[in-house]
């Protein structure tokens, strides 16, 4: 694997908890060594452990950007908040 930078969509739908947990410490590994990556994923606590950096998308548009940190702990934007605070709700971050 001598790729520069690596784009993932969304690599764990559909997986088993066995095979998600699988791709998710290769995704780990792959970071751990520098790779650069790119990937779409509705899995909020694994985007605010491994991103360097988050871009919250709503109907195609970037609505904002910025370090895990702020995206999740102090997001600017109100679709951002929003969003945020559903999957709060629904025990997924």
């Amino acid at each position: 694997m001598d790729h520069d930078v690596m784009l993932l969509g969304e690599m764990t739908s559909g997986g088993d908890a066995e095979r998600v947990g699988v791709v998710v410490d290769v995704v780990r590994g792959l970071k751990a060594d520098g790779m650069t990556m790119l990937f779409a994923t509705h899995e909020m606590a694994f985007a605010r452990e491994i991103s360097d950096r988050v871009c919250f998308l709503h109907k195609g548009q970037i609505f904002e950007q910025g370090p895990p940190e702020q995206i999740f702990g102090e997001p600017q934007e109100p679709r951002t908040r929003e969003f945020l605070q559903r999957v709060i709700d629904s025990g997924r971050l």
